[in-house]
């Protein structure tokens, strides 16, 4: 049943849920019981909301000792103007999570509308690239021809964000063109309806 914010599932307002056991409240900290009753629902329930908000679709490149290696992402989004950052978040069971976590360059390519294939290739498999036409950017990062933008970055930061990393890139170079975007909605791609 879906509740109003700063309401809980049982009613509960949300400093009664910040209330410690002996009453007394704590806005500060929030205890490990009050964690679990803020969050009733499940991890299907969690990724269904979350489907609900259309991303784009990226592919983020970099270059390891063993070749190019790719990886399909949607968590990404831009931090700041001034320096220029952005930011992505492989998941650590990834089995490229180890190449990603420790790349000093890498590549955050937008895909177009007409690259579903790419970002379906990548998905599967990160160092399938036969086929795949590609320059060296900066740090030998493998730059994809044809997509809607490309951030070719070095590596700023990296922060916990549970079950993923945060990374930080500075942006050092990009390249647009125009382009409709490929978006991910509710588990499939979809289409950016124009004006």
């Amino acid at each position: 049943m879906p509740f109003a914010v700063g309401i809980g599932p049982g009613g509960e307002s949300e400093q009664d849920l910040l209330r410690g056991i002996d009453g007394v409240s704590r806005p500060e900290t929030v205890g490990q019981t009050e964690r679990r009753r803020l969050a009733e629902f499940s991890g299907r329930q969690f990724r269904n909301a979350l489907g609900r908000f259309a991303t784009g679709v990226t592919v983020v490149t970099t270059m390891t000792e063993n070749g190019p290696l790719a990886m399909t992402v949607n968590s990404f989004a831009s931090v700041s103007l001034s320096p220029p950052l952005v930011l992505w978040s492989p998941a650590r069971e990834s089995d490229r999570f180890p190449a990603f976590e420790v790349a000093p360059y890498f590549a955050i390519h937008i895909l177009a509308r007409e690259q579903e294939s790419l970002s379906i290739r990548f998905a599967a498999s990160g160092d399938d690239f036969d086929g795949v036409d590609f320059a060296e950017g900066l740090g030998r990062s493998p730059i994809l021809p044809d997509c809607a933008a490309v951030f070719e970055c070095r590596h700023a930061a990296g922060h916990d964000g549970g079950d993923h990393l945060i990374v930080v890139g500075e942006v050092l170079r990009i390249s647009e063109r125009e382009a409709a975007p490929l978006l991910y909605y509710r588990g499939g791609y979809a289409d950016l309806a124009h004006r």
